[in-house]
This record gives structure tokens, C-alpha cells and sequence, in this order.
């Protein structure tokens, strides 16, 4: 299995390889050791992802394993070149783009693969082990997308006393 993450210390993108087997998680930038939970994996044979093994969260979910900017700019083409063809009156051309841009957007979904992603810290784990979780859910992300928006607050506010 493989992890992509943005190590804490330093930002900087981190990606290993066989974390089933590691005992901690090395940034190769800054040298930040993250040791891998106890928990983090379910004792089954192959190892399972039980949960996050940057953070301390058990919320994750699968989504596709592609750039989400690239799709938009897939589609906003698309887009913007099947208003240039409507505007010169070409239905044909028109429906054609829009069609296209739909094949695209669908063959990509069939053919990228899935890859399971923590809510709190974005890190993205791939391959064998890294399954069985639900799809992205709105509630769940709004309530970590908070509680990091809390925490900022709380850190920014003047501490109280006399």
C-alpha cells in the first residue's frame, strides 16, 4: 500500500511506499517521524487501512484518484468551446463537443482507480488494503472543515486572564 501526505512539520509532499510494513512514517524533507498507530491497521491477512495514519482521525473515504482541477478544466473546456461553436451556429459541431467532453469525463471515471483519503488531514492511501470505506459524505467533511475553523479561532484569541 502506498500513502501520499503533506508532512506537518514542513508541508512538503510526502510518498511511501509498503507502509504495511514501516514502523514510522519519515518526512525526507524536514526528517519529521510520524510512528504509525497501533490501530492503523486491522489484523487481517493481507493488512487492512483501519484508519488515518497521519492524524489521529478514523474518518475516510474513497474517491477517485485523480486531479479534481483537471476534470473542471476538462469540462470548463468543453464548455467554452461548445459556446464558441453555438455562437457560429454550428448544432452539429455543438452537441458533438459536448458529447465528447462527456466521453472523456466517463471513460476517465471508469479507468482511474479509487483511492481512500482522510477527511481531516487529505492524506491519500493506494493500492491492496486501502478499501471497504464509504464515498466522500458532505456532513462528515463540514464537521471536520469546522472544527479546523474552531481551532484557528481559538488559537488566534488573546488568552484571557487579568
Amino acid at each position: 500500500m502506498q500513502i501520499g501526505y503533506d508532512c506537518p512539520t514542513c508541508s512538503a509532499p510526502v510518498r511511501l511506499a509498503g507502509i504495511e510494513t514501516l514502523s514510522v512514517l519519515a518526512c525526507p524533507h524536514c526528517g519529521t517521524a510520524l510512528e504509525v498507530p497501533a490501530d492503523g491497521f486491522a489484523s487481517d491477512s493481507p493488512p487492512r487501512l483501519a484508519r488515518c495514519l497521519v492524524c489521529p482521525s478514523a474518518d475516510l473515504f474513497v474517491r477517485k484518484d485523480f486531479p479534481q482541477r483537471l476534470g473542471v478544466g476538462i469540462v470548463v473546456v468543453g464548455l467554452l468551446a461548445s459556446c464558441v461553436t453555438w455562437g457560429m451556429r454550428e448544432l452539429l459541431a455543438t452537441f458533438a463537443i459536448l458529447f465528447a467532453t462527456a466521453l472523456i469525463d466517463l471513460l476517465l471515471y471508469l479507468l482511474v482507480p479509487d483511492c481512500v483519503a482522510c477527511y481531516r488531514c487529505g492524506a491519500r492511501y493506494r493500492g491492496p488494503g486501502a478499501d471497504g470505506f464509504a464515498p466522500f459524505d458532505l456532513e462528515t467533511h463540514e464537521r471536520h472543515r469546522q472544527q479546523v475553523a474552531r481551532l484557528h479561532e481559538l488559537a488566534a484569541r488573546p488568552p484571557a486572564g487579568g
